[in-house]
């Protein structure tokens, strides 16, 4: 049985909520946390462009330049994750549910047709691992498959892309604005008082949701302490919070890879997105609530629930090093640790 959409319920609170911010627009004099003058450093040595530290929702730490927009690369991808949980919350899908319910065009592929949402959020829909720049909705839909749904996580754009065919057909069905780019800034964005530098289309022309989002670490940061907060504003849940807790499930095939957001578990996944992030394998010493959006060039939000911390970390993407496979240098467990020693506390 099908839900019915839920949106114009809501409709009055989020344009009440609208243009309000869970993050102070500017403090003078922060008071920086122990750790934040390493913390700086050690990202400036990494092509570090910004850095920005929160503490139940006060700047502890920051570089001097958090206002200027930057590519999040794959990081746009875990927005995804909370656009399909503000979706649960309006009625217009279910984690669970079967893709080809929507997709139509599955319904006649086995294989194809046993694909969930759950899966495509995970990675491990059956969609090849791909670099570059992703194919348009349609075609990421008619893509070969490479692995059995469930089986396997194959870490790239197309899951992602397909989504946003998904909530393209649902939208419409629904009598919405199609565009998934404008949902997530209606339902989420507006609310939380983040303002977009940018947001990058595809080859068909409509908004990419694997990378293509442009914010500012001030903006990111607001995304994080949306996420610390278990996805409300002011007290009132703009997602399902049950949706948001299934974000930070890994999946049997990977572990350390949630709904779009990156876990610190042990993992036998050995692909190379995997292990290019060592919380990983670092998993035992990190607090068991951090959860990470990731994009190339070491683009990071951490979120730390436990240590009531958001930090937002962005960088200049080398793009010839990335495309000779070298090794950033860059370590996330490194990193954190100038926030969660004992001393920073």
């Amino acid at each position: 049985m099908e839900m019915e959409p839920d949106l114009k319920r809501i409709a009055p609170l989020l344009l009440l909520l609208a243009g309000c911010a869970t993050i102070p627009a500017a403090q003078a004099k922060p008071s920086p946390l122990p750790g934040c003058a390493e913390a700086l450093v050690y990202s400036s040595a990494h092509n570090g462009v910004a850095l920005l530290v929160l503490e139940d929702g006060k700047i502890r730490c920051r570089s001097a330049d958090t206002s200027t927009p930057q590519e999040l690369w794959s990081g746009t991808k875990s927005l995804v994750g909370l656009m399909a949980a503000a979706a649960v919350q309006d009625g217009l899908l279910t984690l669970d549910e079967r893709a080809a319910d929507t997709l139509t065009e599955w319904r006649d592929d086995p294989q194809r047709a046993a694909i969930t949402i759950r899966q495509l959020l995970t990675m491990t829909g059956g969609q090849a691992s791909t670099v570059g720049r992703p194919l348009g909705y349609l075609d990421s839909a008619r893509a070969p498959l490479t692995a059995a749904p469930g089986a396997k996580f194959q870490y790239g754009p197309a899951p992602m892309q397909i989504i946003g065919e998904i909530m393209r057909r649902k939208l419409t069905v629904a009598g919405l604005d199609p565009n998934p780019r404008t949902y997530i800034e209606h339902r989420i964005l507006t609310p939380i008082g983040v303002k977009i530098g940018s947001w990058r289309n595809g080859p068909d022309g409509a908004p990419l949701m694997p990378q293509g989002l442009v914010l500012a670490a001030d903006e990111w940061a607001r995304i994080g302490e949306f996420v610390r907060s278990g996805g409300t504003l002011n007290g009132t849940p703009l997602i399902d919070p049950a949706t948001l807790v299934e974000l930070f499930r890994g999946s049997d095939a990977n572990p350390a890879y949630g709904l779009t957001w990156w876990l610190p578990r042990a993992s036998a996944a050995g692909d190379p997105v995997t292990r290019s992030t060592d919380i990983v394998e670092h998993a035992d010493k990190l607090p068991a609530d951090l959860v990470v959006a990731a994009g190339a060039g070491d683009q990071r939000l951490y979120v730390i629930p436990s240590r009531r911390l958001t930090i937002v970390r962005q960088a200049k993407l080398d793009i010839a090093a990335l495309a000779a496979g070298k090794a950033s240098g860059w370590s996330d467990a490194h990193f954190l640790s100038f926030f969660l020693s004992p001393t920073s506390q």
